[in-house]
């Protein structure tokens, strides 16, 4: 590992030396700079990971030289170091920029904590830097297909107004990528932006955490801690009916009562609100209040499954990888044309999310760098579900209700099985909760520990 690198800038060469002398015998590299000219000279020739930066010097004082590197985009941390600073001096110089302020004379002991402090603090920022960097794709609508092309102007637009938006695809499609996209786009960007699950929420806690409670101290909910900025309700259809009033209510009043208590908590929030579900079909069945929809449904959005954009599938797989290994620690690996193609071909029932789950673990169970064509066709086609055959379980004929609950029981069976009964993967995999995904087995019948079901 490379030794942290500190310049320390004062006009007294005993007191560089000294400075020096301690840093080195910790096992840091360092370098002395005797006037604000000189530290500008060695700065352009590499910036190091701190500066010990006197105030008093002769020529340029230290203030105005942390005001110059900082306006420079400098990331280096600084710690100012004065034999006669006040209290207004140390404010102003944190407020500028500098990470701490040191009096002379230097305590070592004192002097050592503070380096190690603020050498971390750096490398948390440089961390941050990095995720916020590499994360950027996994918030982002990438593709360079004609209905991605469109969507993206859609976004655009969208973002541009306070209007609220409803997202509809199918699941796994990039609804959240979707929502995170209209926030940082928006004038909402800087304050909160706050996502509720609301189908992976049990129904007796849905309330408390759209709402907050004050049965037992305050405690706020999603609704309050989104003001001023975007709430996300995600999977909205799954809201009940009794809580579908009550969010109608706060949304057009714009204020509401915690659970157990007294008093209007105000708000100001701009909602998007996300489904997998026909919501006209909920509506019809009275399981959705047509003014809610019509409420949340100002701004329509609709996120095209993987199938219709496949042409994007190598511009989605670069990035995955990229995000893998450098937030996941993820080994190197490279998808040969033929693997690409592989994946294009496939038809992606899951989606974005279902190419995101195979990418990773065609990284983890290649043995090579090069991920070849049949590694990648082998993968889609071992994770492909069997099409359900109509004996077995209620055909056409059936309600809704009792199809649906067949087809959820094969498709959680065949998961549950692809799995090894790994809860964990089941729950990425089906992009539920693991609460609300027992909740789900329970009710089908099948038990999560043999894989078997008892209908």
């Amino acid at each position: 590992m490379n030794r942290p690198n500190i310049l320390v800038v004062d006009d007294e060469p005993d007191i560089r030396h000294i400075i020096s002398d301690i840093l080195t015998d910790e096992g840091f590299a360092t370098a002395g700079a005797e006037s604000a000219e000189q530290a500008r000279e060695m700065m352009a020739q590499g910036e190091p990971d701190l500066v010990l930066l006197d105030i008093w010097m002769p020529g340029t004082d230290g203030i105005t030289l942390l005001k110059e590197w900082v306006e420079q985009g400098c990331n280096a941390s600084v710690i100012m170091i004065s034999g006669h600073g006040t209290v207004e001096t140390a404010v102003e110089a944190i407020r500028i920029g500098a990470y701490d302020f040191l009096e002379k004379p230097l305590s070592t002991a004192k002097l050592l904590v503070t380096v190690q402090r603020a050498l971390q603090n750096r490398q948390l920022q440089q961390e941050n830097r990095r995720l916020r960097t590499r994360l950027e794709p996994a918030s982002s609508l990438l593709g360079s297909s004609e209905v991605m092309r469109q969507l993206r102007t859609k976004v655009e637009r969208f973002a541009a107004t306070d209007g609220w938006v409803l997202v509809q695809g199918e699941p796994g499609s990039g609804k959240g990528v979707v929502a995170r996209s209209l926030h940082r786009a928006s004038p909402r960007r800087d304050a909160p932006f706050v996502e509720i699950n609301l189908a992976a929420l049990p129904a007796e806690n849905v309330a408390i955490q759209l709402f907050g409670s004050e049965d037992a101290g305050v405690i706020a909910g999603s609704l309050e801690r989104a003001n001023g900025g975007t709430l996300v309700l995600d999977e909205v259809a799954d809201l009940d009916m009794a809580l579908q009033a009550k969010l109608l209510s706060a949304l057009e009043e714009r204020g509401f009562y915690r659970v157990g208590g007294r008093q209007q908590v105000n708000i100001d929030v701009r909602v998007i609100a996300t489904t997998n579900q026909d919501l006209g079909e909920k509506i019809e069945s009275g399981d959705f209040r047509r003014d809610l929809y019509d409420r949340l449904n100002q701004l329509p959005l609709f996120v095209p499954p993987l199938r219709e954009h496949r042409e994007d599938v190598p511009e989605l797989v670069d990035a995955m990888v990229r995000i893998a290994m450098d937030t996941e620690s993820f080994p190197y690996r490279k998808f040969s044309t033929g693997a690409l193609n592989a994946l294009r071909n496939h038809d992606w029932p899951g989606n974005v999310r279902e190419l995101q789950n195979v990418v990773h673990r065609l990284m983890l169970t290649s043995d090579t760098e090069e991920i070849g064509a049949a590694d990648a066709a082998a993968e889609v086609a071992g994770r492909s579900a069997p099409a359900v055959a109509a004996s077995s379980g209620p055909g056409f004929d059936a309600d809704l209700r009792e199809a649906r609950e067949a087809f959820e029981r094969a498709y959680l069976l065949y998961h549950l099985e692809q799995v090894g009964g790994n809860m964990t993967e089941l729950a990425s995999r089906t992009g539920l909760e693991r609460t609300h995904l027992y909740r789900k087995l329970k009710g089908l019948g099948i038990d999560a520990k043999t894989g078997k079901s008892s209908s």
